[in-house]
């Protein structure tokens, strides 16, 4: 079986890395298998099929980001400030990506959910709660900019869902044009969404 203390962990690594470069469906167990240095037959040992192994990466993709998310809202300096460092840090990504592998990898939760909608429902299923965790915590972000004077937003559920909308589209798009700067517009279009005009932004402290 390999080094078993760590051959999960290194099967989850494996698919998290398969994923991010090909489509879900073009990747193998055995492929991943070896991607990992573990033994094919000892896959099952730890996952009943690809879509198990596929969905224990999905939390454990979720599990770094949400802990990221919530770190950089936690912050200093304005709701703004924090609301952006979310943006700057998805940029990053895509430009650590092309600059590592040549291709903007994109989004894995937006790149399955577009792909397996339609032959998985445990991972639709999933990733559609992922989303909704998502939309929470920009909106209880908003909500108390709203309830200290910060902000103003009608409809704070609303704002960010449109939010998580706009930076998943923008993300898809980086990926579709190998681009990073699509993302560029991802902060003033933000703006706009909560009320606000880009050109009436205070700096950034």
């Amino acid at each position: 079986m390999g080094r078993t203390s760590d051959a999960r962990e290194r099967l989850i690594a494996a698919a998290l890395d398969l994923f991010a470069q090909r489509a879900y469906s073009s990747v193998g167990i055995a492929e991943i298998c070896a991607h990992a240095g573990v033994q094919k037959g000892s896959f099952y040992y730890f996952f009943a099929s690809k879509e198990a192994l596929a969905i224990a990466a999905i939390d454990e993709h979720w599990v770094a980001q949400r802990a990221q998310w919530q770190g950089i809202l936690a912050g200093g300096g304005t709701t703004l400030d924090r609301l952006r460092g979310i943006f700057d840090a998805t940029a990053k990504v895509q430009q650590d990506a092309l600059k590592g592998t040549g291709s903007v990898t994109g989004c894995l939760f937006g790149n399955l959910a577009l792909e397996v909608s339609s032959i998985s429902t445990p991972m639709q299923r999933r990733l559609q709660e992922i989303f909704e965790e998502q939309v929470a915590i920009l909106s209880d972000h908003l909500r108390a900019a709203v309830d200290s004077g910060e902000l103003t937003v009608d409809d704070v559920p609303a704002t960010a869902k449109a939010i998580v909308a706009q930076l998943e589209g923008l993300v898809l798009f980086a990926k579709l044009f190998n681009d990073p700067g699509q993302l560029d517009a991802l902060w003033g279009n933000s703006l706009q969404l909560m009320g606000i005009s880009p050109q009436l932004e205070l700096p950034r402290r």
